[in-house]
């Protein structure tokens, strides 16, 4: 491989080949970025559901246990 590039200038190997490479795969790292990113907001969806529902349940059993003792 280093014998391809030796006798290129450098703009082709600094500049051409990653164009190139970014053309090519280009549509999977989108897609892969988005798949990430998406996975994030929904693990952070979850996670802010769960915890609003323990403190709804923890709120209502707190309120519930409350009007027991009275």
């Amino acid at each position: 491989m280093r014998e391809i590039f030796a006798g290129l200038p450098w703009w082709v190997k600094w500049v051409a080949v990653p164009v190139i490479a970014l053309v090519v795969f280009g549509g999977l790292m989108v897609t892969v970025v988005h798949f990430v990113i998406s996975l994030l907001f929904k693990l952070l969806v979850f996670v802010a559901l769960v915890g609003g529902l323990i403190y709804i349940v923890r709120k209502f059993m707190s309120s519930s246990s409350s009007r027991s003792d009275w």
